[in-house]
């Protein structure tokens, strides 16, 4: 029997292929399961408008995250924290206070776009990657100073 997937399904394929599967397996679990749909004509069509649907929106958010991408290119991030001996840091610095840094200069980004791993516990300057698409990754410049003792 002839199936379009609706689900990834495990060692079988992604949605939107369509496969050719045994009758029983498709009765009984892919459709109850509504993991896949008959390759009807209909369901072909649905399909292939889908896809195009899909894709248009996934250009458009492309060409978003690369426009954000040449904003932020230009931009450095300083933040002043308390540090000690040998420049290391009181606590460390995070995605939550980058993105609050970003955020008084107008950018609005959610912490998880920011790929650093781990947090920074030392004073100096770091390139922390910001990645705002599947395809469009930008560094930032995070600048991290002793704040002033006064």
């Amino acid at each position: 029997m002839e199936i379009i997937l609706k689900r990834n399904v495990e060692g079988l394929g992604v949605p939107g292929d369509v496969l050719k599967v045994a009758d029983g397996y498709a009765r009984n679990y892919l459709l109850p399961m509504q993991l896949a749909v008959h390759a009807t004509e209909r369901n072909r069509k649905q399909l292939a408008h889908k896809k195009r649907l899909i894709d248009h929106q996934v250009a458009k958010d492309r060409d978003i995250a690369r426009e954000i991408a040449g904003q932020i290119a230009g931009v450095t991030c300083n933040l002043r924290r308390r540090a000690g001996e040998n420049d290391r840091l009181f606590g460390s610095v995070t995605t939550t206070d980058i993105a609050e840094a970003l955020r008084a200069e107008g950018f609005e980004l959610e912490r998880r776009v920011f790929d650093m791993g781990e947090p920074i516990r030392e004073l100096g300057v770091f390139m922390v990657p910001v990645k705002l698409h599947a395809d469009v990754v930008v560094e930032l410049r995070v600048v991290v100073e002793r704040e002033s003792e006064e």
